[in-house]
């Protein structure tokens, strides 16, 4: 009895050096695997720092780096568009997008001709350098809507309100992606602006219904000037084709009276010839001549008679049947 309510003793383990050295190896084994190998995404590269300082920039796949935190790997989106809104938020995106505006402490600016007014707008980027992206600067996205910010400002300060919100927007948005590449570049950002898109650009609520007026009258007066030029391309070429008709009608009839004139010329002189060779008889042809179109005349000829004693020495010879003279 005594030996079966004895306690019962523990077996000691007896850790042999091939023991220990395997559970060394094990555990050396999977800090190698869990702190020194790493995958890079296809729209990714990893940046590689030693001890702190940039060693290299890798491409996508399966890498492997010194482990143990001596080196570390910083993967970064490069092929990714992303995307920072100003003046409004989505709140959800799908087929229907929720937007959240009322941010007017960026949208709210002053135009040119010291109106107010509210710019929503929206800038898509890249990066493409992602070392200088990871060291350069600390506040990055900050940074990004802070040069945003004034970029936009300072191209609305330079513009009138209806420009702004009717035939400047296009022109804003490329110049505002130039200078927006050109500041993050002297910044060393590592990235680069793809677009640059105003959204809603509307006037303050309290004069908002005015500012609609003077639009719509903007509207309308493009309107008729585009009509004025549409009936100035009409009607000018149909008048310049009647000009020119009217001229070619008038040197057609300068040719006529210029071969008249040359005509009756030629006349005249073959008539003075013969007039010159018996002017007896020239005289009395044309003096035939000329009486037989007096009397073959459709109107009715007046003859004065210098032998006639009447008040007016005429001799009217169109007699009616039965009259006197």
């Amino acid at each position: 009895m005594e030996a079966n309510n004895a306690p019962k003793r523990r077996k000691k383990f007896n850790a042999t050096p091939a023991t220990v050295f395997t559970a060394v190896a094990a555990a050396l084994f999977i800090g190698i695997a869990a702190t020194g190998f790493y995958i890079v995404d296809e729209t990714e590269q990893a940046v590689v720092t030693r001890f702190g300082k940039y060693h290299k920039t890798l491409d996508a796949g399966l890498r492997f780096k010194i482990p143990f935190g001596i080196d570390k790997n910083y993967n970064v989106p490069v092929k990714v568009v992303q995307t920072e809104q100003f003046g409004f938020t989505t709140l959800k995106s799908g087929q229907t997008n929720k937007y959240k505006n009322g941010i007017t402490k960026e949208s709210t600016m002053l135009t040119g001709d010291l109106n107010i007014v509210d710019v929503e707008w929206t800038i898509q980027y890249r990066i493409v350098d992602p070392a200088a992206w990871l060291f350069n600067v600390q506040e990055r996205v900050q940074t990004i809507r802070d040069i945003s910010q004034s970029v936009v400002n300072t191209l609305v300060g330079d513009r009138t309100i209806l420009g702004v919100m009717s035939s400047e927007r296009s022109a804003i948005e490329e110049a505002a992606m130039t200078l927006m590449n050109d500041n993050f570049s002297q910044l060393g950002l590592g990235i680069k602006i793809l677009t640059v898109k105003l959204q809603n650009i509307v006037p303050p609520a309290g004069v908002q219904d005015a500012f609609e007026d003077v639009n719509r009258a903007s509207q309308d007066a493009e309107r008729y000037i585009s009509e004025g030029k549409e009936a100035y391309k009409r009607e000018i070429p149909l008048a310049k084709g009647k000009a020119d008709q009217q001229i070619q009608i008038a040197e057609g009839y300068a040719v006529e009276r210029i071969n008249q004139a040359h005509g009756d010329v030629a006349r005249f002189n073959a008539v003075y010839e013969e007039y010159r060779k018996s002017p007896a008889v020239t005289k009395e042809r044309l003096y035939l001549e000329t009486l037989e179109q007096v009397f073959n005349a459709n109107d009715k000829p007046l003859l004065i008679d210098g032998k006639l004693n009447n008040v007016l020495p005429i001799k009217n010879l169109d007699l009616k049947k039965g009259g006197k003279e």
